[in-house]
């Protein structure tokens, strides 16, 4: 997994998955799309230095499937923090890969995504 900030509010988090990540019908599972912008969330809050302590949680994630993802490419999780208070951790972001189609200049969406994670000492 590599994270990079982009800018003070948005961060970019990639990964590539792999066989091991794919459904039936040989895209990345949706399950696999949930845990990864999960994951996201607090690799990018705690990239852009939001302090929270170890027992931070999720206590809300919800996720649009929009395009099936593929396989053996880097599937990146575009994160950006909408509010950050002293209790709670606003953020949305989104899925996406390299163009399917060449010549495309528009990233291919896997899904947008939205969470809240609770601080916690």
């Amino acid at each position: 997994m590599r994270i990079q900030p982009n800018g003070k509010t948005t961060a970019r988090v990639r990964i590539v998955p792999e066989r091991k990540h794919s459904n039936l019908a040989d895209n990345v599972h949706g399950g696999i799309s949930l845990a990864f912008a999960d994951i996201a969330l607090f690799a990018a809050a705690r990239t852009l230095g939001i302090a929270m302590g170890p027992r931070t949680v999720t206590v809300d994630l919800s996720m649009q499937f929009v395009g099936a993802g593929r396989l053996d490419e880097p599937l990146d999780a575009e994160v950006e923090i909408v509010r950050d208070t002293k209790h709670l951790v606003f953020l949305r972001g989104r899925l996406v890969q390299a163009p399917a189609e060449a010549g495309s200049d528009s990233p291919h969406i896997v899904a947008s995504f939205s969470g809240m994670l609770k601080k916690g000492g």
